[in-house]
Protein backbone atom coordinates (compact mmCIF):
# COMPACT_ATOMS: atom_id res chain seq x y z
CA UNK A 1 0.00 0.00 0.00
CA UNK A 2 1.10 3.54 -0.72
CA UNK A 3 0.58 5.69 2.38
CA UNK A 4 0.52 9.47 1.97
CA UNK A 5 0.75 11.35 5.27
CA UNK A 6 -0.07 15.06 5.14
CA UNK A 7 0.33 17.61 7.89
CA UNK A 8 -2.66 19.95 8.24
CA UNK A 9 -2.64 23.59 7.09
CA UNK A 10 -1.50 26.48 9.24
CA UNK A 11 -3.53 27.34 12.36
CA UNK A 12 -3.53 30.38 14.66
CA UNK A 13 -1.74 28.25 17.27
CA UNK A 14 1.02 27.48 14.78
CA UNK A 15 1.48 31.20 14.16
CA UNK A 16 1.69 31.83 17.92
CA UNK A 17 3.93 28.75 18.45
CA UNK A 18 1.57 27.29 21.05
CA UNK A 19 1.12 23.61 21.84
CA UNK A 20 -2.46 22.87 20.83
CA UNK A 21 -3.37 19.18 20.82
CA UNK A 22 -6.85 18.97 22.37
CA UNK A 23 -10.07 18.40 20.43
CA UNK A 24 -11.68 20.01 18.58
CA UNK A 25 -8.83 22.49 18.19
CA UNK A 26 -8.66 25.62 16.02
CA UNK A 27 -9.48 26.06 12.38
CA UNK A 28 -7.12 27.28 9.69
CA UNK A 29 -5.65 30.71 9.09
CA UNK A 30 -6.13 32.36 5.71
CA UNK A 31 -2.76 30.93 4.71
CA UNK A 32 -3.81 27.52 6.02
CA UNK A 33 -6.92 27.61 3.86
CA UNK A 34 -4.81 28.45 0.81
CA UNK A 35 -2.45 25.61 1.68
CA UNK A 36 -5.41 23.22 1.85
CA UNK A 37 -6.76 24.51 -1.46
CA UNK A 38 -3.37 23.78 -3.06
CA UNK A 39 -3.30 20.13 -1.98
CA UNK A 40 -5.26 18.72 -4.95
CA UNK A 41 -2.68 20.12 -7.36
CA UNK A 42 0.23 19.13 -5.11
CA UNK A 43 -1.02 15.53 -5.09
CA UNK A 44 -2.22 15.48 -8.70
CA UNK A 45 0.19 12.67 -9.61
CA UNK A 46 -0.98 10.43 -6.77
CA UNK A 47 -3.78 7.89 -7.15
CA UNK A 48 -5.77 8.10 -3.91
CA UNK A 49 -8.36 5.44 -3.12
CA UNK A 50 -9.23 6.55 0.42
CA UNK A 51 -8.85 9.73 2.46
CA UNK A 52 -8.62 9.97 6.25
CA UNK A 53 -8.47 12.88 8.69
CA UNK A 54 -8.16 13.11 12.46
CA UNK A 55 -10.87 14.24 14.86
CA UNK A 56 -9.31 17.72 15.08
CA UNK A 57 -11.01 20.37 12.98
CA UNK A 58 -7.85 21.51 11.22
CA UNK A 59 -7.23 18.19 9.51
CA UNK A 60 -10.80 17.92 8.26
CA UNK A 61 -10.66 21.44 6.84
CA UNK A 62 -7.36 20.60 5.18
CA UNK A 63 -8.74 17.39 3.69
CA UNK A 64 -11.93 18.98 2.33
CA UNK A 65 -10.56 20.44 -0.94
CA UNK A 66 -8.81 17.17 -1.77
CA UNK A 67 -11.97 15.20 -0.99
CA UNK A 68 -14.02 17.47 -3.25
CA UNK A 69 -11.51 17.27 -6.08
CA UNK A 70 -11.35 13.46 -5.97
CA UNK A 71 -14.97 12.73 -5.10
CA UNK A 72 -13.93 10.98 -1.89
CA UNK A 73 -15.53 10.81 1.53
CA UNK A 74 -13.31 11.74 4.47
CA UNK A 75 -13.02 8.99 7.06
CA UNK A 76 -12.50 10.61 10.47
CA UNK A 77 -10.49 8.67 13.03
CA UNK A 78 -9.24 9.67 16.48
CA UNK A 79 -6.17 7.47 16.19
CA UNK A 80 -4.30 9.84 13.87
CA UNK A 81 -4.86 12.96 15.99
CA UNK A 82 -1.94 14.91 17.46
CA UNK A 83 0.09 13.52 20.36
CA UNK A 84 -1.69 14.67 23.53
CA UNK A 85 0.32 17.29 25.44
CA UNK A 86 -1.30 16.77 28.86
CA UNK A 87 -0.26 19.53 31.26
CA UNK A 88 1.89 21.09 28.53
CA UNK A 89 -1.20 22.08 26.53
CA UNK A 90 -1.11 25.75 25.60
CA UNK A 91 2.57 26.21 26.40
CA UNK A 92 4.69 28.30 24.00
CA UNK A 93 6.87 25.89 22.08
CA UNK A 94 10.02 27.89 22.73
CA UNK A 95 9.83 27.77 26.54
CA UNK A 96 11.50 25.12 28.66
CA UNK A 97 8.14 23.47 29.36
CA UNK A 98 7.17 23.72 25.72
CA UNK A 99 10.42 22.09 24.60
CA UNK A 100 9.70 19.19 26.94
CA UNK A 101 6.95 18.11 24.55
CA UNK A 102 9.23 17.42 21.59
CA UNK A 103 11.95 16.03 23.86
CA UNK A 104 9.43 13.46 25.05
CA UNK A 105 8.29 12.67 21.51
CA UNK A 106 11.88 12.17 20.36
CA UNK A 107 12.59 9.99 23.40
CA UNK A 108 9.64 7.82 22.33
CA UNK A 109 11.10 7.63 18.82
CA UNK A 110 14.41 6.54 20.36
CA UNK A 111 12.80 3.68 22.27
CA UNK A 112 11.70 5.12 25.65
CA UNK A 113 8.03 4.54 24.91
CA UNK A 114 6.85 4.05 28.48
CA UNK A 115 7.51 7.73 29.21
CA UNK A 116 4.35 9.80 29.57
CA UNK A 117 3.50 13.37 28.83
CA UNK A 118 2.93 15.09 32.21
CA UNK A 119 -0.50 15.43 33.77
CA UNK A 120 -4.00 14.13 33.06
CA UNK A 121 -4.54 13.33 29.41
CA UNK A 122 -0.84 12.88 28.72
CA UNK A 123 -0.20 9.64 26.87
CA UNK A 124 2.77 7.33 26.54
CA UNK A 125 4.61 6.57 23.33
CA UNK A 126 3.26 3.03 23.39
CA UNK A 127 -0.32 4.32 23.53
CA UNK A 128 0.23 6.92 20.82
CA UNK A 129 1.77 4.43 18.41
CA UNK A 130 -0.94 1.84 19.07
CA UNK A 131 -3.76 4.20 18.16
CA UNK A 132 -1.97 5.38 15.00
CA UNK A 133 -1.16 1.79 14.04
CA UNK A 134 -4.84 0.86 14.35
CA UNK A 135 -5.93 3.40 11.76
CA UNK A 136 -3.14 2.44 9.36
CA UNK A 137 -4.12 -1.23 9.78
CA UNK A 138 -7.75 -0.38 9.09
CA UNK A 139 -6.77 1.38 5.88
CA UNK A 140 -4.54 -1.49 4.80
CA UNK A 141 -7.29 -3.99 5.56
CA UNK A 142 -9.74 -2.11 3.34
CA UNK A 143 -7.89 -3.21 0.22
CA UNK A 144 -7.10 0.35 -0.85
CA UNK A 145 -3.84 0.55 -2.78
CA UNK A 146 -3.16 4.22 -2.02
CA UNK A 147 -4.37 6.05 1.09
CA UNK A 148 -3.94 9.67 2.15
CA UNK A 149 -4.16 10.63 5.83
CA UNK A 150 -4.28 14.25 6.96
CA UNK A 151 -2.67 14.21 10.38
CA UNK A 152 -0.31 16.24 12.59
CA UNK A 153 3.37 17.16 12.69
CA UNK A 154 4.58 15.44 15.85
CA UNK A 155 2.40 12.37 15.29
CA UNK A 156 3.71 11.89 11.75
CA UNK A 157 7.32 12.36 12.85
CA UNK A 158 6.95 9.82 15.67
CA UNK A 159 5.08 7.18 13.69
CA UNK A 160 7.39 7.31 10.69
CA UNK A 161 10.54 7.33 12.83
CA UNK A 162 9.42 4.12 14.54
CA UNK A 163 7.59 2.28 11.77
CA UNK A 164 9.64 3.12 8.65
CA UNK A 165 12.73 0.91 8.58
CA UNK A 166 14.83 3.59 6.88
CA UNK A 167 14.02 6.38 9.38
CA UNK A 168 14.94 6.85 13.05
CA UNK A 169 14.83 9.29 15.94
CA UNK A 170 17.76 11.28 14.54
CA UNK A 171 15.87 11.81 11.29
CA UNK A 172 12.73 12.87 13.15
CA UNK A 173 14.72 15.37 15.20
CA UNK A 174 16.40 16.85 12.13
CA UNK A 175 13.37 17.06 9.85
CA UNK A 176 10.36 19.06 11.01
CA UNK A 177 7.40 19.00 8.64
CA UNK A 178 5.90 22.23 7.38
CA UNK A 179 2.13 22.76 7.21
CA UNK A 180 0.70 20.58 4.40
CA UNK A 181 4.09 18.88 4.10
CA UNK A 182 3.77 15.37 2.66
CA UNK A 183 5.51 12.12 3.60
CA UNK A 184 5.07 9.15 1.26
CA UNK A 185 5.68 5.56 2.33
CA UNK A 186 5.13 2.11 0.88
CA UNK A 187 4.54 -1.14 2.73
CA UNK A 188 2.03 -3.00 4.86
CA UNK A 189 1.58 -3.35 8.63
CA UNK A 190 2.85 -6.92 8.70
CA UNK A 191 5.78 -6.31 6.36
CA UNK A 192 6.92 -2.89 7.56
CA UNK A 193 7.22 0.45 5.83
CA UNK A 194 9.78 2.31 3.75
CA UNK A 195 9.70 6.10 3.56
CA UNK A 196 10.12 7.22 -0.05
CA UNK A 197 9.91 11.00 0.13
CA UNK A 198 9.79 13.63 2.87
CA UNK A 199 8.40 17.04 1.88
CA UNK A 200 9.18 16.31 -1.76
CA UNK A 201 12.77 15.14 -1.26
CA UNK A 202 13.99 11.56 -1.51
CA UNK A 203 14.59 10.18 1.97
CA UNK A 204 18.15 9.57 3.12
CA UNK A 205 19.21 8.69 6.69
CA UNK A 206 19.70 11.68 8.98
CA UNK A 207 23.45 11.23 9.22
CA UNK A 208 23.76 11.30 5.42
CA UNK A 209 22.01 14.62 4.90
CA UNK A 210 18.67 14.95 3.18
CA UNK A 211 15.72 17.34 3.00
CA UNK A 212 15.94 20.35 5.26
CA UNK A 213 13.23 22.47 6.84
CA UNK A 214 12.84 25.09 9.50
CA UNK A 215 11.57 23.99 12.88
CA UNK A 216 7.78 24.11 13.15
CA UNK A 217 6.11 23.52 16.46
CA UNK A 218 3.97 20.44 16.90
CA UNK A 219 0.27 20.58 16.36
Amino acid sequence: MRLILVRHGETPSNVASLLDTAAPGPGLTELGARQAAALPEALADEDIDALYASTLVRTQLTAAPLAAARGLDVTVRDGIRELAAGDLEGEPGGTERGRRYMRTVLAWADGARDLRMPGPGGESGTEALARYDAVVAEAAGSGARSVAMVSHGAAIRLWTAVRAHNLDADFAAAHPLRNTGVVILEGMPDDGWKALTWAGAVVTPAREGGPAGRAVEAG
